[in-house]
């Protein structure tokens, strides 16, 4: 089925096309894919002409905040006014968005992410993309917008980021197809890669070796463990959107399957990110407690003491991991 054959992506494109002003919204704590997806759908609706605000509950993290446009985010928990459409990029349920008041607009959910609660009066879901950002580059196509260079930036920024660097299994031949058209458009794959990887603080880099410093090896030795407190980060000088690719450096040791990493929230709440290689599932890790994700890329917000709670996903992690062995057996 080609984009313009999609019946949610057609109802999508009428809404657009018959309205004027439209907010944009996205997660807490915005990635790459939040950021680049939001961005590109509102430099498009202006390029038709729209009125298109995008509405964050948090800032971007520092190194995309160069991107075009990503400086004009309105940073606020919560929109007053009614709009023609809310466009709510990667959200499971519309409280992930921390923006109160989207519910008052006619709302079009697009996600890629398993366990979507199907919220809006249009949900279009595709498990298929390697980012949302791919399904914001058919829409784009579909309403007739042309695809810039800027718009092109922030599609494969987002592209770029959410599959880890081309690392995660998510990627499909269209990942690359979409990419070959966005370099087409304007897009320098270098410059993108340098702002987004190559523009850190010092505090993220004594961060990471504090952190580093500490990591923690299951006696699997499959299993890398990671956490993070409000003293760590004053000592490095580091923040909490520091973070932000940490996760994914244990991954580099050949024998290290699965990352684990802990970060203090507030009193006996943690959240957890998750991290995988092949066919190991630590999607369904973070079901089991409440969160989502992907297989190779996954969170969740627990509540408990830091030891059990290392324990506790250990258990579940290395139990997946088992699962992906028995599994990858059965296909020789």
């Amino acid at each position: 089925m080609t984009p313009t054959e999609n019946p949610e992506v057609a109802r999508i494109a009428q809404v657009i096309r018959a309205g004027r002003r439209f907010v944009i919204s996205s997660h807490v704590r915005p990635d790459g894919d939040a950021v680049g997806s939001s961005m590109a759908m509102a430099l498009a609706l202006r390029a038709l002409g729209k009125d298109a605000r995008v509405a964050f509950k948090d800032s971007a993290p520092e190194p995309l905040r160069a991107f075009p446009g990503v400086a004009g985010i309105d940073i606020t928990g919560r929109v007053d006014e009614a709009f023609d459409a809310a466009i709510i990029m990667e959200c499971g349920n519309l409280a992930r968005t921390g923006v109160g008041g989207l519910e008052r607009s006619f709302v079009i959910n697009i996600d890629h992410h398993p366990g979507n609660d199907g919220y809006g009066q249009i949900n279009w879901f595709d498990p298929s993309a390697a980012a949302c950002a791919e399904m914001v580059y058919d829409l784009v196509g579909a309403i007739g917008a042309p695809l810039t260079s800027d718009t092109a930036t922030h599609i494969y920024l987002a592209i770029l980021t959410d599959t880890g660097s081309f690392h995660y299994s998510n990627i499909s031949p269209r990942t690359f197809a979409i990419c070959g058209t966005l370099l087409e458009a304007g897009v320098d794959p270098v410059r993108t890669a340098r702002q987004v990887y190559d523009s850190n603080s010092l505090g993220r880099l004594r961060l990471f070796g504090a952190v580093l410093s500490a990591m923690t090896i299951a006696s699997s030795g499959r299993i890398a463990v990671l956490s993070i407190d409000d003293e760590v980060m004053r000592v490095s000088g580091g923040t909490y959107d520091d973070t932000e690719g940490l996760i994914n450096e244990p991954l580099t040791v050949k024998d290290i399957q699965a990352v684990i990493f802990l970060k203090h929230a507030a009193g006996d709440e943690f959240r957890v990110s998750l991290r995988s290689k092949g066919s190991v599932d630590i999607g369904a890790v973070a079901k089991a407690f409440g969160g989502g994700g992907h297989r190779n890329a996954a969170g969740c917000t627990v509540r408990g003491a830091l030891d059990n709670l290392q324990t506790l996903f250990v258990e579940k992690v290395e139990r997946a991991i088992e699962m992906a062995g028995l599994q990858d057996a059965s296909t020789f």
